[in-house]
């Protein structure tokens, strides 16, 4: 199926000490991949804001995003042009609390055991390791590199 369009997403690397959580999505076009919490940036949404929401909602934690590494192009798999902020960010409150029609499982990994995973195993294999390539030389940017929402 083609779609052949532009998509904003968040997406969000939550951690805790030297781990990192990752969560298993079941949703239409994906089935059974490793992933950070993430998705789409809803119309006239503050791209922080949404951050925010796609963590609470997927996961059921609250969180204070710290830094980022990036803006990621890519075309999807389902033929879409992806443009991906990826954000660092720590859990200030809530419980691990999955959403069960899309999240399937979640784990906290080591983030130098990140790059182990299988390429299978992951969803949109190529940026997720990109993402894990800047997380493990630590090539974090301040938060204040996103402007608010006007």
């Amino acid at each position: 199926m083609s779609q052949n369009k532009f998509v904003v997403v968040v997406s969000v690397s939550i951690l805790c000490n030297d781990k990192v959580l990752l969560i298993k999505e079941n949703k239409p076009t994906v089935h059974n991949k490793w992933n950070f919490p993430s998705g789409r940036i809803e119309y006239s949404e503050d791209i922080l804001e949404a951050a925010h929401r796609e963590v609470k909602e997927e996961t059921g934690l609250e969180i204070k995003l710290t830094g980022t590494t990036g803006v990621y192009q890519f075309m999807s798999s389902t033929n879409n042009q992806v443009f991906l902020f990826h954000f660092i960010a720590e859990v200030t409150g809530g419980a691990l609390s999955l959403e069960e029609d899309e999240i399937v499982d979640a784990k906290w990994i080591k983030v130098n055991q990140l790059s182990e995973l299988k390429e299978e195993e992951l969803r949109e294999a190529g940026v997720f390791n990109q993402m894990v390539q800047n997380l493990l030389s630590e090539n974090i940017h301040s938060i204040e590199l996103i402007n608010k929402y006007i």
